[in-house]
C-alpha cells in the first residue's frame, strides 16, 4: 500500500522533470529510512545526467509532500524516504476496515486455474515427502483464491500398471502367511507392515477362499481390494492435514473411458509416433533436445508417460486455463516431455507448470531418521501428525521454499517456547486475545478505529510498517509459488509485535486513549496474523 503511494509520488515527480521511466520502491536496511527508489539510477541514461544531481531534485520536489517525514540522498542516488506516521496509522485503519479482506487481489479475474498435488501410487500410506507437497499445495490454493483465481484442487492417483500389480501380490503374499502358506514377496514388491493389517481384514471378510490360489481373477480381486483400503487411508490422512480434494482422478479411468487412445489418435494424425521394437514412440526429439520416449509397450500397455499425456489432455478439455503440477524433485526428468508433449497437442505454453519441491529429512534426537518406503522403513504422515501436531506439521512443511531440501526437526516442532516458530506465531494471536480480556477486566472501553493519530514511537511505527507489507508477502508467495514467503513474514511481524508488547505498556486504565490506540494496533496485527495462519492451514489460538 504505502510502497505504491511512494511509486505514484515518484511518478508524478518525474513526470514533472519531463520523464516517464521504471523503477523500484523497496525497503531499504533500517538505518536508510523506511522506503527507498533508485529512480535516480536508473534516470541517468534518460535524464544524461549524474544521477546523484537527479536524486537531489526529485528529493527536492518528494518533501512537499505530507506523506514524507525526511526524504535524504543516500550513496550513489538512492532517495530514502522516512515515512511520516498518518500513512502509517492508514494502514492499520484499512485493516480495521477490511478485516479478513485485508490484502485481496483481483489478479486472476476469475481465470480457471488447477492445482494438483499429493498425487501418489496408492500402494502404502501417505510419507512424510507426500505430505510437504499436500501442504505447499493447498496453501498455493488458498492464495491463488485470494488473488481472484477460479481454483480447483485435486489428486491422481496412478492406479494402473506394474506397480499396482506389485502391491496386489504382495497383499496376497501376507494374506497366505496367515494360514500357513510361504510365497516370496517380488522382488521390487511391498514388505510395510500395513500390508499385514490389510491382509488380517480381508482374512476376517473371506476367509481361506484364496488360500494358495492365483490366477487373473484373484489378482484382480487383490488389486482392487488393496486400492479400497489404501484409498480410504490416504483420503482420510487427506482430511486430516485439512487438505480435501473438489477430484480424485483415477489414472485408470483414461484408459477405460477412451482418452488413451483419443490422444494416441489425435499425435498419429499429426505423425509425431512411429513404431520400433514392438512398442509405440512419440516424437519428443521434434520438440526438445531429448530423447524419444516409449507411450505404448509391446505387451499393448500404456506407459506412465502416455497416462500423463492423456490426464493433461483431459485437463484441457475440462477447461483449465492454467494446470500446476506439485511434484518431487526426482521426477525433473519428466518435465521436458510432458513440455513437448503439451506443444504436440497445440496447448499454449503458459498452459503446464510444475512446482518441484525437494525431499524431507525427519530429525529426532538430534540424528537423522533413514526411511525406504518400500522396505517398509518409514514414518508414515499419520505417525508424523500423531508426534507434533497438524499445526506444527504443515507449518514447518510451508516453512521452507519448495527448492529447498527440509530437515524436519521434530523436536523443535513440539517445544512449547519462543524457539519453535508456530508457536512463537501462535503465541502474539494469544496474547491479543489476553489483551482484550485484560482491557475488560480493568473496564477499559474499546472503540475500533479511535486514536490511531496517537501511534508513533519507534516500536509502534515498526509493527505499522511490518502490517503493511502483508500485501507484499502475499504477492511475494503467489508470484514465487513459495507458501515460505507468508511464514516468514509472520514470523517477523510477530517479532515486532512481542517487542511492541514487552516495550510498551498496552493496557492502561490512566491513559485510555493511549491503550485505545495500542489495542487498535494489536487489533490490526491480530486479524493480519490470523488470516496469514488462515492461508497455511494453521489454527490461531486465543490462548496457550
Amino acid at each position: 500500500m504505502i510502497r505504491e503511494i511512494i511509486k505514484k509520488r515518484v511518478e508524478e515527480t518525474l513526470k514533472d522533470l519531463g520523464q516517464e521511466y521504471d523503477f523500484k520502491v523497496e525497503v531499504p536496511p533500517e538505518q536508510f529510512g523506511d522506503f527507498s527508489t533508485n529512480a535516480a539510477l536508473v534516470g541517468a541514461k534518460y535524464f544524461k545526467r549524474p544521477p546523484r544531481d537527479i536524486a537531489a531534485d526529485l528529493a527536492e520536489n518528494l518533501r512537499q509532500y505530507e506523506d514524507f517525514e525526511n526524504v535524504e540522498i543516500a550513496g550513489p542516488g538512492f532517495v530514502n524516504f522516512k515515512v511520516a506516521p498518518s500513512l502509517f496509522q492508514s494502514v492499520v485503519k484499512k485493516i480495521l476496515q477490511e478485516k479478513e479482506g485485508f490484502g485481496k487481489k483481483n489478479l486472476g479475474k476469475g481465470m480457471k486455474v488447477q492445482i494438483e498435488y499429493g498425487s501418489a501410487n496408492p500402494t502404502g500410506p501417505l510419507t512424510v515427502a507426500h505430505g510437504r507437497q499436500i501442504v505447499i499445495g493447498d496453501v498455493l490454493v488458498r492464495i491463488f483464491k485470494e488473488m481472484g483465481y477460479d481454483v480447483e484442487n485435486e489428486v491422481y492417483l496412478n492406479d494402473a500398471g506394474r506397480q499396482i500389480s506389485l502391491l496386489a501380490r504382495s497383499l496376497w503374499v501376507r494374506y497366505n502367511e496367515l494360514f500357513g502358506v510361504s510365497h516370496e514377496i517380488p522382488e521390487d514388491g511391498y514388505r510395510g507392515e500395513y500390508l499385514v493389517e490389510i491382509a488380517k481384514k480381508l482374512a476376517e471378510e473371506v476367509g481361506d477362499t484364496y488360500k494358495d490360489q492365483w490366477d487373473e481373477k484373484v489378482e484382480e480381486f487383490f488389486r482392487e481390494y488393496a486400492l479400497k483400503e489404501i484409498r480410504s487411508w490416504m483420503m482420510k490422512t487427506f482430511e486430516r492435514i485439512r487438505s480435501g480434494f473438489d477430484n480424485v482422478f483415477s489414472e485408470k479411468s483414461l484408459i477405460e473411458d477412451g482418452t488413451v487412445d483419443k490422444v494416441l489418435e489425435i499425435l498419429r494424425e499429426k505423425d509425431l509416433v512411429y513404431e520400433k521394437d514392438g512398442a509405440l514412440w512419440f516424437k519428443v526429439s521434434d520438440f526438445v533436445d531429448e530423447d524419444d520416449k516409449v507411450l505404448v509397450r509391446k505387451d499393448g500397455t500404456p506407459t506412465y508417460f502416455m497416462t500423463d499425456i492423456a490426464y493433461h489432455f483431459k485437463k484441457h478439455e475440462r477447461g483449465f486455463a492454467r494446470v500446476f503440477d506439485i511434484w518431487g524433485s526426482d521426477h525433473h526428468g519428466h518435465i521436458p516431455r510432458m513440455k513437448a508433449a503439451m506443444k504436440a497437442l497445440g496447448f499454449d505454453d503458459d498452459f503446464f507448470n510444475v512446482i518441484l519441491h525437494q525431499f524431507v529429512t525427519l530429525r529426532k534426537g538430534g540424528e537423522n531418521l533413514r526411511m525406504s518406503t518400500r522396505a517398509g522403513r518409514f514414518i508414515s504422515l499419520d505417525e508424523l501428525m500423531d508426534q507434533v501436531g497438524v499445526d506444527a506439521t504443515r507449518y514447518f512443511f510451508a516453512r521452507i521454499d519448495p527448492s529447498t531440501p527440509l530437515i524436519f526437526d521434530m523436536d523443535l516442532a513440539v517445544k512449547r517456547s519462543m524457539d519453535n516458530p508456530v508457536y512463537y506465531v501462535q503465541y502474539a494471536h494469544a496474547r491479543i486475545c489476553s489483551l482484550f480480556k485484560q482491557a475488560q477486566t480493568k473496564g477499559l472501553k474499546f472503540i475500533e478505529g479511535e486514536n490511531l493519530d496517537l501511534l508513533s514511537n519507534e516500536h509502534e511505527r515498526a509493527v505499522m510498517k511490518r502490517l503493511d507489507l502483508f500485501e507484499d508477502a502475499l504477492l511475494d508467495a503467489f508470484y514465487n509459488l513459495s507458501p515460505a514467503k507468508i511464514t516468514s513474514y509472520l514470523e517477523d511481524l510477530a517479532h515486532d509485535f512481542h517487542l511492541f508488547y514487552t516495550h510498551n505498556t498496552i493496557v492502561d486504565p490512566d491513559s485510555p486513549e493511549v491503550s485505545n490506540a495500542r489495542l487498535n494496533l494489536s487489533l490490526a496485527v491480530q486479524i493480519v496474523i490470523k488470516k496469514g495462519l488462515d492461508i497455511l492451514g494453521v489454527s490461531a489460538p486465543e490462548r496457550m
